[in-house]
């Protein structure tokens, strides 16, 4: 029995989480044992999984089993394109230029601030009042 090529890689946004594993295929997703369309209810999220694969042309080449935990919907998309990505790379190194340019190989550090003491929020300051 021949070994089959599978290619595993982790993706973070946020507080988001994503393993991804990408093997040829015929381009079937799932993220937590779930259909695409059960998972992300909105077109947007459903994209943005898809940019890596349109940018590389191997949209409906290869099949993709994603774990993803953590954070909330548009999180978990961003990190599952990250995973996605990155498993890319590994599956073929020509493709880096490519997906470098469009910006998916950098990891959105962006993540909310802390709230602070002695204040509502992170920035938010309670009313002054002089007297």
């Amino acid at each position: 029995m021949a070994k089959e090529l599978l290619v595993t890689a982790t993706g973070r946004r946020k507080e988001s989480i994503a393993r991804v594993r990408l093997k040829p295929g015929t381009g079937e997703f799932a993220v937590n044992d779930r259909t695409l369309d059960e998972y992300f209810g909105r077109a947007t999220s459903k994209m943005v999984l898809k940019q890596p694969l349109e940018v590389v042309e191997q949209l409906g080449k290869v099949d993709i089993s994603i774990n993803v935990c953590g954070g909330g919907l548009s999180g978990q998309a961003g990190a599952i394109r990250h995973g996605i990505s990155r498993a890319l790379i590994k599956l073929n190194v020509e493709w880096r230029p490519a997906l470098k340019k469009a910006g998916f190989l950098t990891r959105d550090s962006r993540s909310v601030e802390r709230k602070k003491y002695g204040q509502p929020g992170a920035r938010k300051r309670f009313q002054f009042s002089k007297r």
